[in-house]
């Protein structure tokens, strides 16, 4: 390189390099700005080795929630200030916290980066009252081996096999076969690209799970305490993903290279204790405006719909200045209106969309 432009300093600002800042820019077009992502902050390097494959493409889920014509628009259409707070997550590779009413787009969100910053399929994990830090983790179906390892005694004794010649059918596999990452577990494998995690309607959850999610969030790592134990004789074991993928763990720890680009939403339900607060980029949704809406509709249902439907977006957003709606109800009034007769549509219109916080 000439000294007329020599190479930037290492750890230079987006500004001194000449890069745009904004990682992800919201424009629905996919691009490897990723691989722009400066280094972390010291406190948020990880360095979980070695590297396992990169995340599978995304999948019919991501479809479903930005829509089969989400190349006609732009799908989430975020604000300067939205953009702002997303790219500051990604940045300091902290949690996203996404707060708001029901059907402003808090979970597509986590779909709209990954397909962006094509970072494979969205982890999902949904929160309901019984979830427990473990099941994000990872599963160990003990009865399950128990069985299988009976099996194998009764097969032995059966062909009069002398132990440990059974046939290689009656053997139980490894411990490993019987083992599950959760979504949090297989996105904090070490990869060189953050997964994108979801973990949806937190504030759904039993009043420990925000505390208990500290510090493997802080961390960046966790333990399998039954691969722990036999580390020794057996350092390596093959566990499947929540991808469906085989990966090796050594040692019993799994500990991130890349942390995740982490979704955590809740639609105020609850409080969250502060030490949760204080780890996480916080991001309010407020109503979505006639253009947000428009482009969600033309995303899901293409132009024709949004077009006819225009005067059906109008009263629902008239409406949810005092009634709670969600965006789900207008989608639906908006294809079926279509296809149904003319005479019926405001009828149709008005039972599919009901307010959500009215007396039942």
């Amino acid at each position: 390189m000439s000294d007329s432009n020599p190479e930037p300093p290492e750890g230079a600002s987006p500004e001194q390099t000449g890069r745009e800042w904004l990682i992800y820019r919201g424009a629905g077009e996919p691009h490897d700005g990723i691989l722009n992502l400066p280094k972390p902050p010291p406190w948020r390097d990880f360095d979980g080795q070695p590297l396992v494959a990169p995340a599978p493409e995304a999948d019919s889920a991501s479809t479903r929630r930005l829509g089969s014509y989400r190349h006609m628009a732009e799908m989430h259409r975020p604000s300067p200030e939205e953009l702002e707070i997303i790219n500051a997550a990604l940045y300091l590779r902290r949690p996203l916290l996404v707060t708001g009413s029901p059907g402003t787009g808090k979970s597509t969100l986590a779909h709209a980066v990954a397909y962006e910053l094509k970072l494979g399929r969205v982890l999902h994990w949904p929160i309901v009252s019984r979830t427990t830090l473990a099941d994000g983790l990872y599963h160990y179906d003990a009865i399950a081996r128990l069985q299988d390892t009976q099996l194998a005694a009764s097969t032995r004794a059966a062909t009069g096999a002398p132990p440990g010649q059974a046939p290689p059918a009656a053997l139980p596999g490894g411990i490993g076969s019987y083992l599950r990452l959760g979504p949090l577990g297989t996105a904090l494998l070490p990869t060189a690209k953050p997964r994108v995690l979801l973990i949806d309607e937190l504030d759904k959850s039993d009043i420990d799970l925000p505390n208990d999610l500290l510090n493997v969030l802080e961390e960046g790592e966790f333990t399998i305490p039954e691969l722990e134990r036999i580390a020794e004789r057996e350092p390596e074991v093959e566990v499947l993903t929540d991808d469906g993928q085989k990966v090796t763990v050594r040692d019993g720890r799994i500990r991130c290279h890349a942390f995740p680009f982490v979704v955590l939403t809740s639609n105020g339900e609850r409080d969250f204790p502060a030490p949760l607060l204080r780890r996480c980029i916080h991001l309010e949704l407020g109503r979505p405006d006639h253009e947000r809406l428009a482009t969600v509709v033309r995303a899901h249902l293409g132009e024709e719909l949004a077009r006819v439907g225009d005067d059906l977006i109008a009263r629902f957003l008239e409406r949810s200045r005092t009634e709670q709606l969600a965006t789900d109800q207008l989608l639906n009034a908006i294809y079926l209106t279509h296809i149904a007769e003319p005479l019926t549509r405001d009828r149709l219109a008005d039972m599919l969309i009901q307010r959500l916080d009215r007396p039942r």
